[in-house]
C-alpha cells in the first residue's frame, strides 16, 4: 500500500489485515504505519511497513484504487510485479526480469555457500570473498562436479 512515506498514521489496522488474509493475500506491504500492530503481527500473514502507530487513516489515506502503477518505499510497483519479502527488506522485481535474476540468485547461493564451506575449513576472506580468480576456478571446479 502506497503512504507516500507518511508514517503519522495507520495505513491498515488488525480488521483490513483480517480481511486481507482471508481474501489470500500473500502478504501486507506498506510504507506507512500499521495500527493495532499486536493483533496485525500475530496473524498468519507477514506485514512489513514503516512503523506501528495508533491512529486511523483520518484525512491523511484514502484508499481508492486497486491494481495500479504506485510508488512504496522509494519503488516503483507495477501491477503484476514479483514481490520478494523477508527480514532482510523487500524486492519488487519486473516478471520480464524474473528468470535471470532467479538464476542469478542460485548462482549465488552456491558460490557462497562454497565460500561459507571454506571459511569453515579455516580459510581466510581475503582473496575469497569476494572470490579471486584463484577461488573462483577452484569453486568452478567443485561446481561442475556437483552439478553433473
Amino acid at each position: 500500500m502506497e503512504a507516500r512515506g507518511e508514517k503519522g498514521t495507520g495505513t491498515i489496522g488488525d480488521i483490513l489485515a483480517l480481511r486481507a488474509q482471508v481474501r489470500g493475500a500473500a502478504a501486507i506491504i506498506t510504507d506507512g504505519g500499521v495500527r493495532d500492530f499486536s493483533t496485525v503481527a500475530a496473524m498468519d500473514i507477514p506485514t512489513y511497513y514503516a512503523n506501528p502507530h495508533p491512529a486511523v487513516l483520518g484525512r491523511r489515506h484514502i484508499p481508492w484504487d486497486t491494481d495500479i502503477t504506485i510508488a512504496c518505499g522509494g519503488a516503483t510497483v507495477q501491477p503484476g510485479d514479483i514481490i520478494v519479502a523477508d527480514a532482510d527488506g523487500i524486492l519488487v522485481i519486473p516478471p520480464a526480469l524474473a528468470e535471470d535474476l532467479a538464476d542469478a540468485s542460485l548462482q549465488q547461493e552456491r558460490e557462497e555457500a562454497f565460500i561459507a564451506q571454506m571459511v569453515r575449513q579455516g580459510h581466510g576472506v581475503d582473496g575469497l570473498y569476494p572470490m579471486n580468480a584463484q577461488w573462483r576456478a577452484r569453486f568452478e571446479e567443485q561446481d561442475a562436479g556437483k552439478q553433473s
